[in-house]
């Protein structure tokens, strides 16, 4: 299945604690179906201090699930993406505008 969103992709939480919070996609796991987007359901890690590392209490952003996430078009909008094919490459658009992402 081709994959909706990418790293780098400036997204938009649908659901959950997050609801609304804007960010950018720094992974993508497709065959969990998760990304990690930064600032987005950011929890806190206890990390042990080593040699070269300090410890404490560290946020961390956690992965969410694909399906609370939607791309934002040009507008500053959510959209849905979706597939076409142009000069004979498939291509993503936002449904919203019609434009290539």
């Amino acid at each position: 299945m081709a994959a909706k969103l990418k790293k780098g992709d400036k997204v938009v939480v649908l659901a959950g604690k997050d609801k609304g919070k804007e960010g950018e996609i720094s992974s993508v796991s497709p065959s969990a179906g998760k990304a990690i987007v930064e600032g987005v359901n950011v929890s806190i890690r206890h990390v042990k201090q080593s040699q070269n590392a300090q410890g404490g209490r560290i946020p961390q952003a956690m992965p969410i699930q694909l399906s609370n996430l939607a791309l934002i078009d040009s507008k500053g909008k959510a959209t849905r993406v979706g597939f076409r094919t142009e000069d004979g490459k498939k291509v993503r658009f936002a449904k919203t505008t019609g434009e290539t992402v």
